[in-house]
């Protein structure tokens, strides 16, 4: 090798310290995806060489076949993955090996836990392959050269993993980069032929460009088969290949979920092939974060995150889009405005919708792996996406007070298939959590006559449950709100007979309790409670109003509506309570508590509390007589 110049030692990001640690104690539970890792980035550099060649066809120099080289040295003790790619500068070799220059670093340093098989997945998922060298190597050098640069401009890297990397100027003619790794004593098995053709064939077969390795008198082979997989007809692809490229594709070591492969032609020609992740991705909610396909044009790849192709709420679809529609200049700006991307993004987010249609169909155990990572962020496309609402709408999973445990894992078809032969709505209840959904006062009439109500708990449900007036013609109800009705009704000769009997009672709570509710009247929801809030019908809700005032919004104060239960002994209590301060003292208890059961908070805890302990003192008092 040429005489390094200028040589400096760095030390490395906090964090890669921390991440190389963690490598070199073999966090990945399989060491030999080292080399899938870096047969994948030598893809990724080849890919990008071809892309800015369009602009600039010299940067092919006098190499216009694009390949990857894996060599080894079984008495040296090494192994190195070569590619005629990009290549990087000085500054590139600092930015990608030298740090982790992707957002959500901090998230992902405090989601290692130390267990070894789930901290390696989360490796994998933060994208940081490269340092997976360090797993079977004792030190690692790097050198290379952007293309299009002068041969005296190579970089050469080196680094043990140990907190600090040298990097140098040196003489490369050779455009591209070298990765040599030295490998530890417990990992020179990876220095032999069959051991690598076998890695390459099992983890890089579908890679687009060729890989290969000496075959002897100087000659090479390639050992894969250098087919980009989404060109192949699916009947010639195996489920382990699509794995494979999904891992590939994603830099992620757990297997994808569910995919689908489709070929058009006609009016518009493309190919793509979508998948659903294991697991979402750090960035999931962080809503301007990359995202998207990646985008390829008559096989040429043009660019990653293309998130043109799909909605936002379907931005954890991963996967390739090849088509024939689009010019190869393409850019995000020009691909903005292009007129076949309206045509193409319809397509794609159908294709996505029937990927998990089907899922949700076919495989409802791997439908809830997916709706346990991705649900939340699919309920936005509710309100994002009015002309696939329905179709949403039915992969959407709940909680209802017919489950047994917090699974959110009942379908809207389900619950209309529950229905009573007399129910007209879909009910549901939203709360700040799930234990408060459970307990809450409203649900008890629903409870009594057996009519199922959906536990809405999470902090979209209320905004996105807004978006879904109905569903399949079966109206949405919301059992907290004061305009809910019962099946068969809640009016009759019974009930005008009660609501005229307690009329003075109710009088006398509204002049007392106006400061605090909008009015007071007999409730047909309470059983066993003495009293409730409800909303009026269109009145923000406490998760909603939560949502916009952290937005910044200001929004007008509104009041309740309190709700009493003749039937219970509180509320017989007072209206048979002459002392004023007495009934005061009760009737504002029991708005207090009726605050409290919907999980709301006090006002003046400490008025409450005075009260309280007024009334248990007389009680006190009572009960020694």
């Amino acid at each position: 090798m040429a005489e390094t110049r200028s040589a400096e030692t760095l030390g490395f990001q906090a964090e890669v310290k921390q991440l190389l640690h963690l490598m070199v104690h073999s966090l990945y539970s399989n060491r030999e995806i080292f080399l899938r890792e870096l047969i994948s980035n030598a893809s990724d550099a080849a890919d990008k060489l071809r892309f800015e060649a369009l602009a600039d066809p010299a940067l092919m120099e006098d190499q216009p076949e694009l390949r990857i080289d894996v060599d080894f040295d079984a008495e040296a003790g090494t192994v190195s993955v070569s590619d005629n790619g990009i290549g990087m500068n000085r500054d590139e070799v600092i930015v990608n090996l030298g740090t982790i220059a992707k957002s959500g670093t901090a998230e992902f340093l405090q989601s290692l836990t130390g267990d070894t098989r789930k901290d390696s997945r989360l490796i994998g998922q933060f994208g940081v392959g490269f340092y997976s060298s360090f797993i079977v190597a004792d030190r690692v050098e790097v050198y290379t050269r952007r293309a299009g640069q002068p041969a005296d401009t190579g970089i050469h890297w080196e680094s043990d993993g140990q907190g600090e990397f040298r990097i140098g100027s040196v003489e490369r003619p050779e455009r591209g980069t070298r990765v040599v790794l030295y490998l530890g004593e417990d990992a020179k098995e990876f220095a032999a032929a069959e051991r690598l053709r076998h890695l390459i064939r099992r983890y890089s077969d579908h890679i687009a460009f060729p890989v290969t390795m000496p075959a002897g008198d100087g000659e090479r082979e390639t050992v894969n088969a250098a087919t980009a997989l989404w060109t192949r007809p699916r009947a010639e692809i195996g489920d382990e290949e699509y794995r494979e490229f999904y891992k590939h594709l994603t830099h992620d070591p757990t297997d994808p979920l569910a995919w689908s492969h489709n070929h058009v032609e006609g009016k518009r020609q493309y190919t793509s092939l979508l998948y659903i992740p294991g697991r979402a991705p750090f960035e999931l909610w962080n809503r301007e974060s990359p995202r998207g396909l990646k985008l390829y044009v008559q096989r040429v790849f043009i660019m990653d995150d293309a998130e043109q192709f799909l909605p936002l709420y379907l931005r954890f679809v991963r996967g390739v889009i090849d088509t024939a529609d689009l010019p190869l200049n393409v850019s995000r700006e020009l691909l903005q405005s292009h007129p076949t991307l309206d045509a193409l993004r319809s397509a794609l987010t159908r294709r996505a919708l029937e990927l998990l249609e089907k899922t949700a169909a076919d495989d409802p155990e791997t439908y809830q792996k997916i709706w346990d990572e991705f649900g939340e962020v699919l309920k936005e496309g509710i309100g994002e996406d009015p002309g696939h609402a329905e179709r949403i709408a039915a992969l959407l999973r709940f909680v209802t007070t017919r489950s047994e445990d917090a699974v959110q894992d009942q379908s809207l078809d389900g619950y209309i298939g529950r229905m009573q032969t007399d129910q007209e709505a879909i009910y549901y209840l939203v709360a700040d959590s799930l234990e408060k959904a459970r307990s809450a006062p409203q649900l008890e009439v629903f409870r009594d006559r057996g009519i199922e109500v959906l536990l809405l708990h999470d902090r979209l449900d209320e905004w996105m449950i807004g978006q879904l007036p109905e569903y399949k013609g079966t109206k949405l109800s919301d059992v907290a709100r004061g305009g809910a009705e019962l099946p068969g009704g809640d009016s009759g000769p019974e009930q005008e007979a009660l609501d005229e009997e307690q009329k003075p009672l109710l009088k006398k709570l509204r002049r007392l309790l106006k400061d605090q509710v909008e009015t007071v009247r007999v409730s047909r929801r309470l059983v066993d409670s003495p009293a409730c809030l409800v909303l009026s019908e269109h009145d923000v809700g406490r998760q909603m109003r939560h949502l916009l005032e952290a937005a910044g919004q200001k929004l007008p104060e509104t009041k309740p509506i309190f709700e009493i239960n003749p039937a219970h002994p509180l509320v017989q209590r007072l209206s048979a309570e002459s002392d004023e301060g007495r009934f005061e003292d009760l009737a504002r208890v029991l708005v207090d508590q009726a605050r409290l059961a919907e999980g709301g908070s006090l006002e003046d805890p400490g008025a409450y509390v005075r009260r309280m302990n007024r009334l248990l003192l007389e009680l006190a008092g009572d009960g020694q007589q």
